[in-house]
C-alpha cells in the first residue's frame, strides 16, 4: 500500500539511554517517535539530551537535524559539529563518538 505520512513525533515515545559500556560523558536521554517502519526500514524523530557516547553503524541512517547542536566524530577524523538543517549519510562500518552539545533532535532513515 503506498502512502504519505509526516514525520513529527506523535504519541508516546519510547525512552533510552546509550550502553554504559559506551557512555563517556553525562547522562543523556534519548526519545524515538517512529513514524513508519517495514523489514529492514525505520523512519521517525530521535531527541537526545546532552551528552557523549560511542556509535558503532551497522546500518544506513540518513538523517536531518532540526534543532540542537551535536558533534559526531569518526575514530580518527575530525570532528563534524551538526547544527539544525544539516543532513547527512552515515553508512554501515561507521565507528566514533556523538557529543550532543545542545538538546538535539533529528529527523531519521534507518535501513538494514
Amino acid at each position: 500500500m503506498s502512502f504519505v505520512r509526516p514525520v513529527r513525533p506523535d504519541g508516546q515515545p519510547e525512552v533510552s539511554r546509550p550502553d554504559p559500556a559506551r557512555l563517556i560523558a553525562g547522562d543523556p536521554e534519548h526519545r524515538t517517535w517512529l513514524t513508519d517502519e517495514a523489514p529492514g526500514l525505520w523512519c521517525g524523530v530521535w531527541q537526545s539530551t546532552p551528552g557523549t557516547w560511542r556509535v558503532i553503524y551497522d546500518e544506513w541512517e540518513y538523517f536531518r537535524l532540526t534543532e540542537g547542536v551535536s558533534i559526531l566524530t569518526r575514530d580518527g577524523g575530525a570532528p563534524i559539529r551538526l547544527v539544525a538543517g544539516d543532513a547527512w549519510v552515515i553508512r554501515p562500518g561507521f565507528t566514533g563518538t556523538w557529543d550532543v552539545v545542545e538538546t538535539t533532535t533529528k529527523d531519521f532513515v534507518i535501513r538494514l
